[in-house]
């Protein structure tokens, strides 16, 4: 029953997170490995659980659809799509240890993306101009990292797109989602078939963080933009110092 009561609540946190800032995936992941389940078969029901949220903000920015900067929006979906399959088809095939090596570094990653990936998104710009070819090819990788993992993925896209001048955070809120979805969509699919999701686990979290997502964007009308940033960089630079010490301890 405290199982129950730690998935629901973290589920609940993770949907308002996403709607605040992102990076839900900080809270419902950890949840799910201290409920029990093993780290590989927690990120894949994580994913599987905060998705229809993703979804949902997809199809809201359905009018906000188009390409960024001097590359349609087409080539940067598929792009994003094949990356989605190797990234999911890598995390079933690698062993699990190899995800558990893996985990803490790729939760600083997503931490230094939170906090600082429009800072030396901007710090890149100002010394170079990326060929939209390749930003395709980092957008592949990104498309990778959103199958495997995908923590602040959408940031870390944002970030590279303003190496092609695109600065219109707002214009970029319709792709970004629509990619990290992209990604998140065959990933899910993926795991599904594989039979690699957790369902009583991912049931209970579907439900609560689409609650969250939903108390998250009420609140975040209310709530100071710095409280939100500031406050979400402590809890993702907290969790990602306990999984340090988990692994390295």
């Amino acid at each position: 029953m405290e199982a129950l009561w730690l998935l629901a609540g973290a589920g609940f946190a993770a949907g308002a997170m996403n709607a605040l800032a992102g990076g839900g995936s900080f809270i419902s992941l950890p949840a799910l490995i201290a409920a029990g389940v093993p780290p590989v078969l927690a990120n894949t029901t994580s994913t599987v659980a905060l998705y229809p949220g993703s979804a949902a903000s997809a199809w809201a920015y359905r009018d906000m659809l188009g390409g960024v900067g001097p590359v349609p929006l087409r080539p940067l979906l598929i792009v994003t799509v094949l990356g989605g399959v190797v990234g999911a088809l890598l995390l079933l095939a690698m062993p699990s240890r190899s995800f558990d090596a893996a985990l803490p570094w790729l939760l600083l990653a997503a931490t230094l993306a939170l906090g600082y990936g429009r800072r030396i998104g901007e710090w890149v710009r100002v010394r170079c101009r990326l060929r939209p070819a390749v930003v395709l090819c980092l957008q592949f990788c990104l498309g990778i990292y959103g199958g495997y993992f995908g923590g602040a993925v959408g940031i870390m896209m944002v970030a590279v797109w303003g190496l092609l001048g695109a600065h219109d955070l707002k214009r970029m809120s319709g792709p970004r989602v629509l990619m990290v979805t992209a990604a998140n969509t065959m990933a899910v699919l993926i795991f599904v078939v594989a039979g690699a999701v957790d369902w009583p686990a991912a049931a209970v979290m579907l439900v609560t963080a689409s609650l969250g997502g939903y108390a998250g964007a009420l609140a975040g009308r209310r709530i100071p933009g710095p409280v939100v940033r500031y406050g979400t960089l402590a809890l993702t630079a907290g969790i990602t110092i306990v999984f340090f010490a988990r692994a390295y301890g």
